[in-house]
């Protein structure tokens, strides 16, 4: 399975429309998100990408990982990422953890942190972290910094009656 792991900036009059203008960069604007723990299954690649290419209908569920900070006031900062780590034992399994802060610095330590955490509490060995960021700064409107990855979308009806 492919991993889709893209990152956007949202700007619109309210928050929860900068969240969803960033959705809409990365293509997943017509979603219903369903939030996953941070858990990559086994044969899974993650691939980088600026918008996602998984074919998604309107109100299809899509299964992802995120992590979104808005800011509201002008001057304010907000950073978002999700970091991951890989088992080395070659089967595509690991880790996602999804973070927020004003800061990508900030973002980044909490990244770090985390995987070092949650690897070391586990059996086997595990690649170094990797992640992306991304962050951004109010103006004069509302913005949100986003990053998904998205595992895969499924529709409400595979047939039959509706």
């Amino acid at each position: 399975m492919n991993i889709e792991l893209g990152t956007a900036i949202g700007t619109a009059p309210t928050s929860l429309a900068a969240f969803d203008a960033a959705l809409r960069v990365l293509g997943v604007g017509e979603a219903n998100l369903i939030r996953l723990s941070s858990v990559i299954p086994p044969n899974s690649a993650i691939v980088a990408t600026d918008r996602v290419r998984k074919p998604i209908n309107w109100g299809d569920r899509l299964y992802c990982v995120y992590a979104e900070q808005r800011a509201t006031r002008p001057g304010q900062t907000a950073a978002a990422g999700i970091g991951w780590a890989l088992s080395d034992d070659g089967s595509g399994a690991g880790l996602f953890v999804e973070h927020e802060a004003e800061t990508e610095s900030e973002v980044i330590d909490l990244i770090h942190a985390s995987l070092e955490d949650m690897t070391s509490n586990r059996p086997g060995g595990f690649s170094r972290p990797a992640y992306r960021t991304v962050a951004t700064r109010c103006e004069d409107r509302p913005v949100c910094a986003l990053v998904l990855a998205a595992y895969q979308s499924t529709p409400w009806f595979t047939g039959g009656a509706r």
